[in-house]
C-alpha cells in the first residue's frame, strides 16, 4: 500500500565568504523522514571526497598554477531519476484539483534518502559520457586526462570544482559558471597568481558562530586549550543546579561546529576538538568551559590561513606524526596525531584517540606512525592516478 509523502517550504538566505548577501532561495524539500525502507527507497549511499583530497587538489593548483572554477547546477537534486513509486501531496499554496490529489514524483528532491544516490548516478553517467575518469582512492572526484590537457574535479554532492591549467578546457564542459573559486563549502579560497598562492580560510564562520554562541565579545588567548587541563567523563553535572545549567548549554552543536572548523581549516585546534568531542553524551560545566576557551582562541586566530604556495617545492609531500601518551583519563589510551605537508601548507590531518592501551610513549607513537602510513600510501595511490609519480 502506497503511503503519500508530505512535502514543505525552506527558506534560506545564502552568503558570500564575506558574510554578504549571494542571494535568497526558496526550496520545496519532501518530508523524508517518513520514507519507509524496502518502500520508499533502497539504497542512499552516495560518495563526498575527503577534505585531505581537496588540500591535495588545491595544493597542486598551487604548484602548477592551474584555475579553479566553481560550477553551480541549478536544482541538482531534481535531476535525478526516481526507481520507486513515490506519491507526496501537494506542495502549499499550489494545490491542483483540491488538496486531496497527490503527486507522482519522476523526479528526486531535496530531504529524500535516496535524492544525493540518483543525484550521483546521473551525474556519474555524465562525467563519463565527457571522458572523465573516477579515480578509485577517491570516488568523487573525477580526472580528464588528453595530452598535455588535465582537469582534476573533486564534487561535494552538487558543488563542482573544476582544476586545469588550461582555460579553454574548462570553458568547454563548464554549464552554470559562477567565476572562480573564491568560496566553497564554507571556506574562503584567494589566490595570488603571480606567487603561484592559494590560501584558505574560515574567517566568516569562526565570526558567525562566535556570535550564534554569545562570543563575540571575548577576550582572545594564546592556546587552543589551557596548560594543564586535564578532563574526565566524570566531571559531568553532580547536581539539580549544574543539570539545568547543562540542559541550556549547547555543547553537542558548538563541537560539531569546531570539528568541521578543525577538518577543514584548522589544524592547530584538531587535537583539542577530538579531545573535547569525548565528552558529547554527558558534558559538564568544565567541559563546557574548555569549549569557551577554545572560542577565545579563535577569536584571537580569525586570520590564520592555511597556504599553499608553489614556490615552496614539487608535488612531493612530508608526513610528520606524534602521540599524547595516556592523555586519556578514562580509558588509560593514547591519542596519535599525524599532518602531512605540501606546497608549504598542511593538507591532510587527524587526531584520534587510539583502541588500545599503549604501555609506553614509544608504543603509543609506534601505533600513531602506523595511522600515518595508511595517510602515506593513500596520498601516494591519490597522486599516482592524477599522474604524479612518487618514485
Amino acid at each position: 500500500m502506497q503511503k503519500a509523502i508530505g512535502s514543505d517550504w525552506v527558506f534560506k538566505v545564502k552568503h558570500n565568504a564575506d558574510g554578504s548577501i549571494e542571494h535568497y532561495k526558496a526550496c520545496l524539500v519532501a518530508k523524508g523522514y517518513s520514507q519507509r525502507p524496502s518502500i520508499d527507497y533502497n539504497e542512499v549511499f552516495a560518495p563526498t571526497f575527503c577534505p585531505a583530497t581537496l588540500h591535495l587538489i588545491l595544493a597542486l593548483a598551487a604548484i602548477e598554477d592551474m584555475e579553479l572554477c566553481s560550477v553551480d547546477i541549478s536544482a541538482a537534486f531534481t535531476n535525478g531519476d526516481l526507481d520507486e513509486t513515490i506519491y507526496m501531496r501537494q506542495p502549499e499554496g499550489f494545490y491542483q484539483k483540491g488538496p486531496n490529489m497527490v503527486c507522482r514524483l519522476k523526479k528526486s528532491l531535496y530531504d529524500f534518502k535516496q535524492s544525493a544516490r540518483q543525484w550521483n548516478i546521473k551525474l556519474h553517467a555524465a562525467f563519463t559520457e565527457m571522458g572523465f575518469k573516477k579515480i578509485e582512492s577517491d570516488t568523487s572526484v573525477y580526472i580528464y586526462s588528453n595530452g598535455e590537457i588535465k582537469m582534476f574535479v573533486p564534487i561535494y554532492i552538487d558543488d563542482i570544482t573544476l582544476a586545469s591549467k588550461s582555460t579553454p578546457a574548462i570553458n568547454k564542459i563548464k554549464c552554470h559558471d559562477i567565476g572562480p573559486t573564491v568560496y566553497l563549502l564554507g571556506v574562503g579560497i584567494g589566490r595570488d597568481h603571480a606567487k603561484h598562492l592559494i590560501t584558505l580560510h574560515q574567517c566568516q564562520f569562526i565570526l558567525d558562530m562566535l556570535e550564534r554562541y554569545k562570543m563575540s565579545d571575548c577576550h582572545p588567548v594564546l592556546t587552543p586549550m589551557s596548560p594543564g587541563t586535564f578532563l574526565s567523563k566524570k566531571m559531568g553535572p553532580e547536581n539539580a543546579t549544574e543539570v539545568d545549567l547543562m540542559h541550556n548549554v549547547p555543547y553537542l552543536s558548538a563541537v560539531r561546529s569546531l570539528q568541521y572548523l578543525a577538518t577543514m581549516t584548522h589544524p592547530d585546534i584538531a587535537y583539542t576538538v577530538s579531545y573535547l568531542a569525548r565528552f558529547n553524551c554527558n558534558p559538564g560545566p568544565k567541559h563546557w568551559a574548555a569549549v569557551k576557551h577554545l572560542f577565545r582562541y579563535l577569536k584571537g586566530t580569525l586570520e590564520y590561513k592555511l597556504q599553499y604556495s608553489g614556490q615552496a617545492g614539487s608535488a612531493v609531500f612530508t608526513t610528520y606524526t606524534d602521540a599524547a601518551h595516556d592523555d586519556c583519563l578514562d580509558s588509560g589510551c593514547s591519542t596519535g596525531e599525524y599532518v602531512t605537508m605540501m606546497a608549504g601548507g598542511a593538507i591532510g590531518w587527524g587526531s584520534k584517540l587510539q583502541s588500545i592501551v599503549a604501555f609506553s610513549t614509544t608504543e603509543a607513537e609506534f601505533v600513531s606512525a602506523v595511522k600515518a602510513g595508511k595517510e602515506i600510501t593513500w596520498i601516494c595511490s591519490i597522486l599516482d592516478e592524477f599522474g604524479y609519480s612518487m618514485i
